[in-house]
């Protein structure tokens, strides 16, 4: 599970080895040739392997209302998006595929995907519709989603954390005292450092990357007034943290073990720590991560994949009724019931809010409050930035002020070298 949300969740948005864009809508170039998508009735899907029991299941219905036969190649999610630029053009490449949402961005100003219909039937909400939306067009449909949830030891905790308050008394406790460095306390641990995990503290207090939900990269929002009090808040928790928590290579290993070994009462992390957790023998709780201290929801990315249409298939009409065949509820019900992953369908994430695990029932509930990713290409120069941002700050080079502005200049630099 872990390594299938990392490779979801990547941070790094595809800056593509070859930008091919003889083919920029739907009716350029749908041909076909001698290649993977090439058969005249037959419908090429690239799935990752571990989803192959589940669609050959699904797939005879399909075929017999369209008439089609529906082959699979199997090939990573990641490895396939990098691949499409170079495979598209060669009439090599599949039909539709599944993808990460920040991959989608790019492939689809680079004119390597077609654009999508969402069904007005209601399964998807106005989060997963903008996981899909580049420059005001659909190129997707939502399939998977996730996001960050709180773990807390039942051990250790008789309810569940309901506020930041509630994580800062436990950093009162003496129970969770560092041993190895004196004054410093582990009840609640979060890899603040990556931005992955910290951003929704910023969005909480009003911080963004890009303006207009994540599509205006020349408005930049990590050194507003927002940004700047999440900062200073985090400053206050690196304070009573090991110094081990600013060690970027070993700091994520440091909070499971920590929250494993029952020195940490609680954590923040994504669907994908479960099973280490499990593994490692701890009787734990999942909920959605606490108030803020300004009353605020801490609002951390949505992610998740979505299906894709090549703009090189041959049927385009046909690589639709596939996207609309595989998100219905019953096939999302299905696809949950067989590989445990969550849908995006929301008639599908209601069943999981009443019969799922605690961990499901939870992510579910959190990316109620979460914000999609932005997938635009620029935002590639902001994960490195941010990260040193928060280093500067909370290890004191740098005031919350001085070290947001800096990376802000940085980021900018680099979208006007790279995109202007």
């Amino acid at each position: 599970m872990q390594s299938r949300f990392k490779r979801v969740l990547t941070r790094i948005l595809f800056i593509g080895a070859a930008v091919l864009t003889g083919c920029g809508n739907n009716e350029s170039d749908t041909s076909g040739g001698n290649g993977t998508n090439s058969g005249e009735g037959v419908l090429t899907v690239s799935i990752e392997e571990n989803y192959s029991d589940y669609f050959e299941a699904i797939k005879g219905d399909f075929e017999e209302e369209h008439g089609v036969t529906v082959e699979f190649v199997f090939r990573e999610q990641l490895e396939q998006a990098e691949a499409l630029p170079l495979d598209g053009p060669a009439d090599i490449g599949p039909d539709v595929m599944m993808i990460p949402y920040d991959r989608i961005g790019q492939l689809a100003q680079q004119g390597h995907l077609a654009t999508v219909t969402i069904p007005d039937d209601g399964r998807f909400n106005e989060t997963d519709i903008q996981q899909v939306t580049v420059d005001d067009q659909i190129y997707g449909m939502p399939y998977l989603l996730e996001t960050l949830v709180l773990y807390y030891n039942k051990d250790l905790l008789d309810t569940e954390p309901t506020s930041f308050e509630d994580l800062e008394a436990l950093m009162e406790d003496d129970q969770y005292d560092f041993e190895v460095e004196s004054g410093m306390n582990t009840g609640f641990l979060a890899n603040w450092l990556d931005f992955y995990y910290s951003y929704g503290l910023f969005a909480g207090y009003g911080g963004y990357i890009f303006g207009d939900d994540g599509t205006d990269p020349s408005d930049i929002g990590l050194n507003n007034e927002g940004s700047v009090e999440a900062l200073n808040y985090l400053t206050e928790w690196y304070a009573k943290w090991p110094q081990g928590m600013l060690d970027e290579g070993t700091v994520g290993d440091f909070v499971d073990q920590s929250f494993i070994d029952g020195k940490t009462a609680a954590v923040i992390n994504g669907p994908w720590g479960a099973a280490n957790y499990e593994e490692g023998g701890v009787d734990f709780g999942v909920t959605t991560i606490p108030t803020l201290p300004n009353g605020e929801n801490y609002q951390p990315f949505a992610g998740g994949s979505g299906w894709v249409i090549s703009n090189y298939a041959k049927d385009v009409d046909l690589s639709q009724a596939w996207l609309e065949y595989i998100t219905t509820h019953e096939n999302q019900l299905e696809f949950y019931e067989t590989v445990q992953q969550i849908p995006a369908n929301i008639e599908t994430r209601k069943v999981l809010l009443e019969e799922g695990t605690e961990v499901e029932a939870a992510v579910v509930e959190q990316y109620e409050n979460a914000n999609p990713t932005p997938n635009i290409p620029q935002t590639a120069g902001v994960w490195d930035n941010a990260k040193n941002m928060i280093f500067d700050t909370v290890s004191g080079n740098k005031s919350a002020k001085q070290s947001a502005d800096d990376a802000v200049k940085v980021i900018q630099q680099l979208i006007e070298q790279k995109y202007e």
